[in-house]
């Protein structure tokens, strides 16, 4: 088989391969948030929008969304959304990540073909097929590997630009760079300084075909540029201004005082060198091809490179050598490489734990090049050998090779293994927290979202996700204003999604989660009645009401197995009555505060517990309304503000809660 047609092998494979992990790893995306960002914006595109108005800004905020007035946008450019729109297009956004796959990979060969040879090409192609951070990271929806394809198409055309003089390739490699600088300008940069310096050294002559040439590929790029200038100026107003900028203006490159939302570190130069070592290490130990030999082969090829210089000095191969420098060092400067990491002293920690260090994919270029060039010459020298020998020292190499061979697939095997293991890991929490949208087929239906990374939306519930017109057959809003919500979709059934435990999937740690049927109701009063079980051994209990910091509290008998409630809203009170206690205990219901229903569970040495319902409980011109209360098994009072959700049948026995909600239109 011709290298040609093996190359379009691999790059099949590549495709195949990502689909395949993108499906069976991440079907519901990773703990990277980043994801449900680029999609709705991929969405967003399809129907030709750049913004989105939202309905109840403060309840329909996208995660990594800047608000601006009653629009909102996002905080990332729409080049590599643009690219999954065109999955959209074809019938699934997966689409496209295998479509990036095999475009990447067919583009390091080219690249390799160029600057070395076409058998050398093959290896490099196979080695980034093999390299899990190409893996894992062409699987997801993030815009790390769709600019890593723009920077090899743009190095790509080059090279063939400069071998044969044709201004198109120019012109193409001036297009790539540019859209690349629209998605990820610091990226693109850094990839493309070698090609720069190499660019500058070619005009030493000032020979005019080279001249128009290199004219050719920074007009457009610089257009790039134009157009990523003229977005801003469009979303943000200031053509100076990214969105990024718009969203945390502290959080960008550079050193000093960093910020993102309420997270703050000064960035300073010894933090960011020890931040960018372990960065590096990362990906030379466990992210590159067969790690960690991936890395020390490609220097090996790099020595036998540069061993030929005196002999063979062609600028095309330290242009590519020069990504072993400009990337490492210019992302020194960019503090995200500190974010990716969390706890410096925990090797485990951090996004990167998961999906490498993203920052640093061109370097998936340089390594696989030089490791090729390393890999070709082992070969070559071992046919030679394998000729000039005698019989027993030709199987001494055959033996050699073969225990090697296996060595270095086994590491290669183990290296992506290892993260597609952990992430999918992952990916068995989000499935049993996301079971009940699986259990159900929703039409016309509003779902109300918890909050328990802040008030966002796909943060971190990423599949659930609005259409940009808010007219799909579900529609997910925040649990704030939740009145407005419902007066915004009056003709659509409410869920309210809650779960048990705390929302930790990427330690291994899943949710019970719960999508209870939301009821409406209005009047002059609004009554929700609560029933509540009372365990064996229950030796007190106790009644609190409160709205705000007003509250009241009485103590109950606890006869039976069960204690019912009516907590009244009427007249700016709230009042519970029972036939466990004597009278009522009541308090002042404040504007646009819920009803809390507290009752304190003792059974002595064996522990206790609060049942607690939250009324939502609106004031308007006819009297009240309410929506059927959030109800909540509380063990410890930090894990009772969403995180201690009553799930039926799951609980000990004589744990259960049940609640029903009337209204009443007095006569006047």
């Amino acid at each position: 088989m011709t290298p040609r047609r093996l190359a379009a092998l691999l790059s099949l494979v590549a495709a195949l391969a990502v689909v395949a992990i993108a499906e069976g790893i991440f079907p519901y995306h990773t703990s990277n948030h980043d994801e449900g960002v680029y999609l709705q914006q991929a969405a967003m595109l399809l129907e030709g929008q750049l913004t989105i108005s939202p309905p109840v800004a403060e309840s329909f905020r996208p995660w990594f969304f800047v608000a601006d007035g009653g629009q909102l946008y996002p905080k990332y450019t729409p080049v590599a959304a643009a690219i999954f729109a065109v999955g959209g297009l074809l019938g699934s956004y997966t689409i496209s990540l295998g479509l990036v796959a095999g475009v990447a990979v067919a583009l390091a060969y080219a690249i390799v073909a160029e600057v070395f040879d076409r058998r050398t090409a093959v290896v490099a192609a196979a080695l980034v097929l093999a390299s899990p951070l190409f893996l894992v990271d062409a699987a997801v929806f993030l815009s790390y590997v769709p600019t890593f394809a723009l920077n090899l198409l743009f190095a790509w055309a080059y090279l063939r630009a400069d071998r044969t003089g044709d201004r198109r390739f120019a012109a193409l490699a001036g297009a790539a760079v540019g859209l690349a600088f629209f998605s990820r300008p610091f990226t693109a940069v850094l990839f493309a300084l070698p090609f720069v310096a190499h660019a500058v050294w070619t005009l030493r002559t000032l020979a005019r075909p080279v001249v128009v040439r290199q004219v050719v590929t920074a007009a457009l790029g610089l257009a790039g540029v134009a157009v990523t200038l003229g977005y801003n100026a469009v979303v943000t107003g200031d053509p100076l201004v990214f969105p990024y900028q718009a969203f945390a203006p502290r959080d960008g490159l550079g050193f000093g005082l960093r910020r993102i939302l309420g997270y703050e570190r000064v960035y300073d130069l010894p933090l960011a060198l020890e931040a960018n070592a372990r960065v590096l290490w990362s990906y030379v130990t466990e992210w590159s091809v067969a790690a960690p030999l991936g890395v020390p082969v490609a220097l090996g090829g790099l020595a036998v490179v540069l061993s030929r210089l005196r002999t063979d000095r062609d600028p095309w191969k330290l242009t590519l050598a020069g990504l072993f420098v400009t990337i490492p060092v210019g992302n020194v400067y960019f503090w995200g490489n500190l974010n990716i990491l969390g706890q410096l002293s925990v090797p485990t920690d951090g996004l990167i734990s998961f999906l490498g260090p993203y920052y640093h994919v061109g370097l998936l270029l340089p390594t696989a090049a030089f490791g090729a060039v390393a890999l070709v010459a082992v070969g070559r020298r071992v046919r030679a050998l394998s000729r000039d020998q005698s019989q027993r020292v030709r199987v001494a190499v055959i033996a050699a090779v073969v225990v090697l061979g296996t060595l270095g697939t086994a590491l290669a095997v183990g290296a992506v293994a290892d993260p597609l293991a952990d992430n999918r890991e992952v990916t068995d929490q989000y499935e049993q927290a996301y079971q009940p949208f699986e259990d159900r087929e929703f039409e016309n239906a509003l779902v109300l979202l918890p909050t328990p990374y802040g008030d966002w939306l796909n943060h971190p519930f990423q599949v659930l996700r609005n259409d940009p017109g808010y007219d799909g057959d579900a529609v997910y809003a925040l649990q704030h204003r939740q009145f407005a919500v419902v007066d915004a979709f009056p003709d659509r059934t409410v869920y309210r999604y809650a779960y048990r435990g705390q929302w930790t999937p990427y330690s291994g740690q899943s949710v019970t989660p719960r999508l209870q049927r939301v009821q409406a109701v209005a009047g002059d009063s609004v009554t929700a009645s609560l029933s509540v079980g009372l365990p064996q051994y229950t030796e007190a209990v106790e009644v609190r009401v409160s709205s705000g910091s007003a509250g009241s509290d009485i103590l109950a008998g606890p006869s039976g197995d069960a204690l019912a409630l009516d907590a009244t809203v009427a007249d700016g009170t709230v009042t519970v009555s029972s036939s466990a206690f004597d009278g009522n205990v009541s308090t002042a219901v404040r504007d646009n505060q819920s009803v809390k229903l507290t009752v304190f569970v003792d059974y002595g040495t064996l522990g206790s517990f609060e049942y607690v319902a939250r009324l939502p409980v609106e004031r308007n011109s006819g009297g009240y309304r309410a929506l059927t209360p959030r109800l909540e098994v509380c063990r410890s009072p930090r894990l009772c503000g969403g995180e201690a959700a009553y799930v039926p049948g799951t609980h000990r026995e004589g744990i259960w809660m049940n609640t029903t909600l009337t209204a009443e239109n007095l006569d006047r």
